[in-house]
């Protein structure tokens, strides 16, 4: 339904709050020109062919900026390059060798600190390596790891050699893995006995054993000795990562590739069960993620010290992790375990107390981190927690505060605002996927006013429309989210299956790009993501966005995090209900549901007042924090669950399942 206005998604949360950047911090910006914006718009390949000249060394410069033939692209056609040498070789031929890459920190407190110089070393022993095992230029290679520096050493030392990596997360079952080996037809797969979470092993190499039997196409298992488990090797097939790597030489010449040779591919879920392997490649995906990474994050390598904390299973960390960083010269930060490390895992001689709920606090004072990039359900947890974990340290070093994965609620916003960035921090609220490989709708920190729960707009050289049913442009309120134009790291395509790729991203509205999420626009041109359109649920013929009603409800001060559902409803059509947990010191009582209820009513209008609320001890969330919103409408609905696989804990939905059936339901 469209309403008057035009918008198809019905805009209801008002946030009048802005955070300019400070006059001081705009004076040293790597980037404080607006007038970026309308130079990119004017000419956006020769934008991104600026961009792709300066940040990147190429073997020869290209011929053409971009081949389009809707909806495939090809960015710096004839400029072959690689990117391994674009992130090591050439800033250690800079006399950068001594530079700290990586600054790794595993859990039980052992870490690391590998400069540029031991990384290309290591890059080069594991693509010899792999070399010997048989791998050849155009072969995948599946690497399923815990966050471990020997996950970036070996996607880097297959884009050395011209083979493409399928990086599996750590969280997936051998079912996952047998689905992504067997698309991708990896022949190596390089895994871990296993690795460290919340003080105990996870296990890895017996995954890799019980997938590997129903994968034909691998004939190598190569196996980094990370927790001492003593894993089961088969003869002939596993290989110890060290012994393979002290047999090589660290000399590997890298190859100069086509701007278009494929550099890996990563699956997503999908509509079927048939997860897509989107396909990334070269010059145009290292063209924008290098760019991105400087701007959005403000990047001074020579000082700073970047930290993402994703997990490099993901987009996010292919992208903000490896690539970007690494290919700017950054020194970054990997953290293998969770927020909340147990306290008998403290590191030795030191308070067992000081690691318990503030380990990410605390790697901030030691490390001296300067970006800080995390997403909104992990700052919603440290809410819940409180703001005296935060407190305890010293986290001045903080210049700019980064948040990635899902739309964030404007008090969450806040908080981080608050807490973490001491209100001196400007907030990019980066709007990406897979698909897109890099940003594309965020602010610059130098340049742009954020409002609290805005990804504000999008990037010079990137086109994005609201439009409605139609395809008619949707200037004001709520409507589908679509990208005008290709953009140099755009997926090229999902592995085997072009057509699959047209359908998926090209069909619903003629000749733009629609990555499935709903979005809308308000009066000073700022974007508002609403979250994927099929959590949009339609309440007696209006459509309203879940990610609005979770806003209201967090806004409530006894609320730590929401999560909201649409369920059946026999007058209405679907019905709001909300799922909450409350912050600490708050008791679940019957007048405080009313409360939280009248609440979103007095914020969005009656209409969005949640027919039940639910106050829950926690959340199904999968290992890299998303909510899986679909177990929730099971339980509302009294459905049988579906797959639980892929929970952080499979007991919280039996826990909600309990409250759900206490009676904690409201009828007007």
């Amino acid at each position: 339904m469209t309403d008057d206005s035009g918008a198809t998604i019905e805009d209801y949360y008002r946030e009048e709050r802005t955070f300019p950047p400070s006059p001081d911090f705009v004076a040293g910006a790597v980037l404080a020109d607006p007038g970026i914006y309308p130079r990119a718009d004017a000419d956006p390949e020769a934008f991104w062919a600026e961009q792709a000249r300066e940040l990147l060394t190429w073997d020869r410069d290209f011929d053409t900026t971009l081949d389009w033939q809707l909806p495939f692209g090809r960015w710096f056609v004839g400029g072959p390059l690689n990117v391994s040498y674009n992130c090591l070789d050439r800033h250690v031929e800079a006399g950068l060798g001594h530079r700290v890459a990586i600054h790794w920190e595993g859990e039980p407190g052992d870490p690391r600190a590998i400069t540029y110089a031991d990384l290309l070393a290591e890059v080069g022993g594991v693509a010899n390596a792999l070399k010997r095992l048989g791998v050849d230029t155009g072969d995948r290679v599946c690497i399923y790891l815990p966050m471990i520096p020997e996950a970036v050493v070996a996607m880097l030392a297959c884009s050395r050699i011209g083979a493409a990596h399928s990086v599996v997360f750590g969280g997936f079952s051998p079912d996952s893995l047998i689905d992504r080996i067997n698309d991708a037809g990896a022949t190596v797969v390089v895994t871990a006995d296993g690795g460290y979470r919340r003080g105990v092993p996870f296990l890895l190499k017996p995954n890799v054993d019980v997938a590997v039997a129903d994968c034909p196409t691998v004939t190598s298992v190569v196996v980094v000795d990370r927790c001492g488990s003593g894993p089961h090797m088969t003869p002939g097939r596993d290989h110890w990562w060290s012994d393979l790597v002290a047999a090589e030489s660290a000399e590997c010449a890298p190859l100069p590739l086509d701007s278009e040779q494929l550099l890996y591919l990563l699956y997503t879920s999908g509509t079927t069960a048939k997860p897509k392997g989107i396909m990334h490649t070269t010059g145009g995906y290292l063209t924008q993620v290098a760019w991105t990474h400087k701007v959005v994050f403000d990047l001074r390598p020579e000082t700073d010290v970047y930290w993402c904390a994703a997990d490099v299973g993901w987009v996010t960390g292919h992208s903000y992790i490896v690539y970007g960083p690494l290919c700017n010269g950054a020194t970054t930060v990997m953290y293998e375990g969770t927020p909340d490390t147990p306290r008998e895992d403290a590191r030795s001689g030191d308070d067992p107390a000081g690691w318990d709920k503030d380990r990410l606090w605390d790697i901030i004072e030691r490390y001296g981190v300067t970006q800080l990039y995390t997403a909104p359900t992990a700052i919603r947890t440290f809410m819940k927690w409180g703001a005296d974990w935060p407190a305890r340290h010293d986290l001045s070093s903080l210049r700019v505060l980064g948040t990635v994965g899902e739309p964030i609620n404007p008090e969450a916003w806040m908080w981080y605002h608050t807490h973490i960035g001491g209100e001196r921090c400007p907030i990019v609220d980066t709007w990406w996927q897979t698909e897109t490989g890099g940003h594309m709708i965020t602010p610059l920190p130098g340049i742009t006013a954020t409002k609290p729960g805005s990804a504000c707009r999008a990037l010079p050289g990137i086109g994005a429309e609201l439009v409605d049913d139609h395809g008619k442009v949707v200037e004001h309120g709520g409507g589908y989210l679509t990208l005008t134009r290709p953009w140099p790291s755009m997926l090229r395509g999902i592995w085997g299956d072009p057509e699959r790729y047209r359908d998926t991203y090209w069909s619903r509205f003629e000749g733009r790009y629609f990555p499935g999420d709903g979005a809308k626009v308000d009066d000073d041109g700022y974007m508002w993501l609403l979250g994927r359109v099929d959590d949009v649920m339609n309440v007696s013929g209006h459509r309203i966005s879940t990610t609005e009603v979770e806003s209201a409800l967090v806004d409530h001060p006894a609320v730590a995090e929401a999560a909201v559902v649409g369920a059946s409803d026999d007058t209405t059509g679907q019905a709001i209900v909300g799922y909450v947990i409350l912050r600490g010191g708050n008791d679940p009582t019957e007048e405080l549901r009313q409360d939280i209820r009248s609440h979103v009513a007095t914020k969005l209008g009656a209409i969005a007042r949640p027919r039940a609320v639910i106050i829950v001890p926690d959340l199904p969330k999968t290992r890299s924090g998303k909510i899986m919103r679909r177990l929730l409408r099971d339980v509302v609905e009294g459905r049988e669950l579906g797959d639980t696989t892929t929970l952080a804990d499979a007991n919280v939905v039996e826990a909600i399942r309990d409250r759900a059936g206490s009676g904690s339901t409201d009828e007007d």
